[in-house]
């Protein structure tokens, strides 16, 4: 399963619940790279600049490969996250609303983390189920559960405890994104401001960033959990209904069988 990108996005899809498909992000460095992929791969490309976010979106939602360029970015946060765009006064302005003074923001600014510039050609975001290459970054949109079990099953996966994850103000998706790859670590973000009305986020989605390199450990590890447990990943072991243990597995959420052929004696309290 190391390499099987597909069966790993049907795994996690299926155990975890996930709404949305995984996302793989995938940097291209050189101009042999964005040629041998643009002749080998059938992928869609932006008519018009877009944010990023929306470059993820027509993956997770749409099941699009996507290749992106700085021409087809139309978000300077992104674009500096990928070393296309320095920080201006512009985006000091774009920004002041989150900070004290212009100070405080372009330090804010230049803090987040970005690529060197000049260094990436072109990025591909594909969903991870029809991704047939090793990823740099697996980009979840999920909820707090099952951040929570992805963080739990990269922990022990990784012998890595606890977390340190990173927040910015804005470039939660390409600068969470980024982190993760130049840290080779989990991240788990927030999205920023105004995702949900611009419709980048449907429930208030937090961001799971897992390595590309790393994925697979991440999903051996849910399996094994599975095993052990007899159930499914999410819920409580041998049985499928969420909540189950929610007072450590005392008899809380009990059904009993009613209807024909389950009569029961007067006084009886069994099913």
């Amino acid at each position: 399963m190391e390499h099987d990108f597909p069966e790993m996005a049907r795994i996690l899809m299926r155990e975890l619940r996930l709404y949305h498909q995984p996302v793989a992000i995938t940097w291209l460095f050189g101009g042999d790279d964005v040629r041998h992929f643009r002749e080998t791969v059938e992928h869609v490309e932006p008519v018009k600049p877009l944010t990023f976010c929306q470059w993820e979106l027509a993956a997770r939602m749409q099941g699009r490969i996507l290749l992106g360029m700085v021409d087809s970015l139309g978000c300077r946060n992104a674009q500096f996250s990928f070393g296309w765009q320095e920080v201006d006064e512009h985006e000091v302005k774009t920004q002041l609303k989150y900070c004290r003074d212009p100070e405080q923001t372009r330090r804010f600014l230049l803090s987040k983390p970005h690529m060197e510039p000049d260094t990436l050609q072109a990025l591909v975001v594909s969903p991870l189920e029809k991704t047939t290459w090793q990823p740099h970054v697996v980009h979840f949109y999920c909820d707090s559960l099952q951040a929570y079990h992805l963080a739990v099953d990269y922990m022990a996966a990784t012998d890595t405890h606890p977390l340190r994850t990173q927040i910015t103000m804005s470039s939660s998706c390409c600068g969470g994104a980024v982190y993760c790859w130049q840290e080779n670590t989990f991240n788990h973000s927030p999205p920023c401001s105004g995702s949900y009305n611009a419709g980048k986020t449907d429930r208030s989605e937090t961001y799971v960033f897992i390595p590309g390199s790393q994925i697979g450990l991440v999903v051996e590890r849910l399996l094994e959990r599975m095993d052990k447990s007899g159930s499914s990943s999410i819920t409580s072991p041998g049985d499928p209904f969420p909540g189950s243990d929610i007072c450590k597995n005392c008899p809380l959420i009990i059904f009993k069988k009613e209807g024909p052929g389950h009569r029961r004696c007067a006084g009886c309290k069994k099913a």
